[in-house]
C-alpha cells in the first residue's frame, strides 16, 4: 500500500480534473463518501419526493412500503457505481471508456451534465421557495419575484464558490450539513408528532369506488419509482467523490457506504411522508392541489418556521454543491482545454442564468422535473452496462487507456472502432429509447407505450431489464478484443482477437503502446 500524503486544506483550490488521482493523494474514506452522498440527498428536494406517495393517494402504511421498496431497490442499483472511482482514480464517465469506447464515454458525460443541471435547478428553486415562504410566515417578508430572485441568487453563488474550491471544501460543507439538516428534520417530530395519524387511509380502500381502486397499483408503483429516482440520480456522480478513496479499500466497504447513505435518506423521505400525511388530514385542499410546500407552511407551528428556513438553506447548499461540482468536472473532461475551475465557473454561470430565465421568463419549473425523470430513465441502462462491464472485466482496467480522450490522443485498449464500442452503445441506447416510450407522468409526459400497463410507469424496470439482457448478448455475439481484458481474461463471456492499437497523439507520432 502506497504512503498517503496529508490531505490539502479545505480552503485550497482543487487542481485535479478528471486525470487519475495519484495514489499518494487519495486520503478520503468510505465515511467521506457516505457524508457526500447522504448530504446531497438530505435536503428539501428529497422531502418533496417523500410527499409523493401521499399525493398519489396512498395510505400512510402503503406509502411507507412504497418508499422502502423504491429506496432499497434504488440503493442496490446504485451501489456498484461507487467502485469505479477507487479503482481508476477518475470519474465514472471517464471509466465508461472501457465499455462504450474512448469517444463513446461522452454519453456518460452528457447524462451527468444534464442530470446535474436539472437537479441543481430543482434544488435552488425548491429551497428558495421554501425559504421565502417560511420567512413570509415568520416575519412577513414579501413573496414576490424580486425576493425570490435574491434567494435564488444567494443559493447559486454560495454553491458556485464551494464548487470552485473543490472536493475538500465540499466535504467540509457536507460534514456540517449532514448533522445540521438531520437534527432539524428530527426536530420535526416535536413539531408534527401530535397531529400525525399513522392510520391515515388515503383514497383507496373499502370505501372507494371501483374506478378509484383500479388506480391503486399504478399509484403504488409510480410512488416507488419516484422514490427510486433519487438514488439512481447519483449513478453518474459517485466516481466524482470516490476517486479520492485509496484503490486498496475493500469494494464491499465502499458499496456499503453508498447503500447506508441512501438508507439514511429515510430521514428526509420520512419527514416528507409524515408531514404530507398531516397536511392530508388537516389541510387536504393543499394535497388536492398538489401544493406540498404551501401545505407544510400552513400546518407547521410558528416556532418551526426558522428550522424550515435553515433546512432550506443547508439542504440547498448540499444538493447544489454535489450537482454543480460534478457538472464542472464532466465539462472539463468533454472539453479538455478547460481546467476544472474554468469549467466549473463556465457551467455555474450558465446554470445560474438558466435558473433565472427558466423561472421568471420561460416558467419551466414543472417541466424541468419531467426532464429530470427522462434523464434518469436514460441513466439506468447506462448504469447496468457499467455494472455488467465491471463483472466481465473482473474489475480490471487500464488507467492509461482511459485517459486517451482527455489527452487528445487516439488508440489504446479502448479504441475499438474509431473510439466507439457499439456493444456498450447499443446495450445502452436501445433500452434507454424503449424505456422512454414507457414513461407515464400524467399531465406532463406520457410515452407512446406509457398506457400499456393500465397507467403503471414501467420505464425504469423496462430499461433495467432490457439492458441486463441485451448487453451480455452483444458481448457473446460480438466478442470484444482480448486486449480489452486483463491478464486473467474475461468472466462469463468469450473474447475475440487482439485489437488494441498504439496510443498516439492526435497529430500522429506514437507516445505509448497499450
Amino acid at each position: 500500500m502506497s504512503e498517503i500524503a496529508a490531505p490539502p486544506k479545505a480552503t485550497e483550490v482543487e487542481t485535479h480534473g478528471v486525470d487519475a488521482i495519484p495514489d499518494a493523494e487519495r486520503s478520503a474514506r468510505p465515511l467521506d463518501l457516505f457524508r457526500l452522498v447522504f448530504g446531497g440527498a438530505n435536503t428539501f428536494a428529497t422531502v418533496v419526493l417523500g410527499s409523493f406517495p401521499i399525493l398519489f393517494g396512498l395510505s400512510f402504511r402503503d406509502a411507507l412500503l412504497a418508499t422502502l421498496l423504491g429506496l432499497g431497490v434504488g440503493a442496490l442499483i446504485l451501489a456498484p457505481m461507487s467502485v469505479f472511482g477507487p479503482r481508476n482514480g477518475t470519474n465514472n464517465a471517464v471509466s465508461s471508456s472501457a465499455h462504450l469506447g474512448v469517444h463513446g464515454r461522452v454519453v456518460g458525460s452528457f447524462l451527468s451534465l444534464l442530470t446535474a443541471l436539472a437537479f441543481f435547478s430543482i434544488s435552488v428553486w425548491s429551497s428558495g421557495d421554501v425559504l421565502v415562504g417560511a420567512a413570509n410566515r415568520a416575519v412577513g417578508v414579501p413573496v414576490n419575484d424580486a425576493v425570490l430572485a435574491i434567494a435564488y441568487g444567494i443559493f447559486a453563488v454560495l454553491v458556485l464558490v464551494v464548487c470552485i474550491y473543490g472536493f475538500r471544501f465540499m466535504l467540509l460543507v457536507n460534514k456540517v450539513a449532514v448533522a445540521a439538516a438531520t437534527a432539524l428534520f428530527l426536530l420535526g417530530i416535536v413539531a408534527f408528532g401530535g397531529a400525525f395519524d399513522p392510520g391515515y387511509a388515503g383514497i383507496y380502500g373499502p370505501g372507494a369506488d371501483a374506478a378509484t381502486n383500479a388506480l391503486y397499483w399504478p399509484s403504488f408503483v409510480g410512488a416507488a419509482l419516484v422514490v427510486m429516482s433519487n438514488p439512481v440520480s447519483f449513478g453518474a456522480f459517485l466516481g466524482d467523490w470516490s476517486r479520492y478513496i485509496p484503490r486498496e479499500t475493500p469494494r464491499s466497504r465502499v458499496m456499503l457506504a453508498t447503500v447506508l447513505a441512501q438508507l439514511a435518506t429515510l430521514v428526509p423521505f420520512g419527514f416528507g411522508l409524515v408531514t404530507a400525511t398531516v397536511i392530508a388530514t388537516d389541510a387536504g385542499d393543499y394535497i388536492t392541489a398538489g401544493d406540498y410546500v404551501g401545505g407544510l407552511l400552513a400546518v407547521a407551528p410558528e416556532w418551526y418556521f426558522v428550522p424550515v428556513c435553515l433546512i432550506a438553506l443547508v439542504g440547498g447548499m448540499s444538493t447544489g454543491t454535489t450537482s454543480l461540482y460534478g457538472t464542472g468536472l464532466d465539462f472539463s473532461s468533454v472539453f479538455p482545454r478547460f481546467t476544472r475551475v474554468q469549467a466549473t465557473v463556465f457551467i455555474g454561470v450558465f446554470a445560474i442564468a438558466f435558473i433565472f430565465v427558466g423561472r421568471f421568463a420561460l416558467d419551466v419549473v414543472q417541466s424541468i422535473s419531467t426532464f429530470a425523470i427522462l434523464i434518469i430513465t436514460c441513466t439506468v441502462p447506462w448504469m447496468v452496462v457499467m455494472t455488467i462491464g465491471w463483472v466481465v472485466r473482473r474489475g480490471w482496467y487500464d488507467s492509461d487507456s482511459l485517459q486517451v480522450f482527455n489527452r487528445r490522443q487516439r488508440g489504446g485498449r479502448y479504441w475499438f472502432a474509431h473510439g466507439w464500442n457499439f456493444r456498450g452503445l447499443v446495450g445502452w441506447l436501445v433500452p434507454a429509447a424503449l424505456s422512454i416510450c414507457f414513461v407515464n407522468v400524467p399531465g406532463q409526459f406520457v410515452g407512446p407505450l406509457g398506457d400499456l400497463a393500465n397507467g403503471v410507469d414501467l420505464s425504469i424496470p423496462v430499461g433495467l431489464g432490457l439492458a441486463a439482457l441485451l448487453y451480455p448478448a452483444l458481448l457473446w455475439i460480438f466478442p470484444e478484443p482480448e486486449d480489452a481484458f486483463g491478464p486473467d481474461g474475461p468472466r462469463l463471456v468469450p473474447t475475440g482477437t487482439a485489437g488494441a492499437t498504439p496510443i498516439v497523439a492526435a497529430d500522429g507520432p506514437a507516445v505509448a503502446v497499450a
